[in-house]
């Protein structure tokens, strides 16, 4: 019968737990010699790490594809918004009447999220409420549309 483990008595579960491979001990262990490193070259020596994307000669496939694109450095991501989700959440109450809708109103009521990014308002949808709004960037459509309603654009610098 087998010994019980207690709680008192913790043990690993059988086959868990193996013993180190002790390589360079001999050739009797059956890892001596070349200790299980190979025959001469760059992986055989101490302090070898193969470089990142090394395909052991072989071109590696980073080099292997085409390189194309441009990534603009400089490039601002803005935050956008459509006027008719501003107009839905002003008639709906989440965005207060007569209030200046600013982009830290936008991030407080959940309209966008994001630390810092700046905010454009775009001109999707149609806009019967006047109301007020503070952005980096206004399209066209967006600010005849709320202009027409009565509304104000007010810029703010990036």
């Amino acid at each position: 019968m087998e010994k019980m483990t207690l709680i008192l008595n913790p043990r690993p579960a059988a086959g868990s737990v193996k013993n180190n491979k002790r390589v360079g001990r001999g050739i009797g262990s059956g890892h001596g010699n070349t200790a299980t490193r190979g025959n001469n070259g760059a992986g055989q020596r101490s302090g070898y790490k193969r470089k990142l994307g090394f395909e052991g000669g072989q071109m590696p496939l980073v080099r292997r594809l085409p390189k194309f694109g441009f990534k603009a450095p400089f490039r601002i991501e803005y935050e956008e918004v459509n006027v008719s989700r501003i107009e839905e959440s002003v008639k709906s109450g989440r965005l207060p009447k007569g209030e200046t809708i600013t982009p830290a109103l936008l991030r407080a009521t959940g309209m966008i999220s994001g630390g810092h990014a700046p905010v454009k308002i775009l001109g999707n949808g149609d806009v019967t409420v006047a109301f007020t709004v503070q952005a980096h960037k206004v399209t066209k459509g967006a600010a005849a549309k709320i202009e027409k309603a009565g509304g104000k654009i007010e810029a703010i610098t990036v």
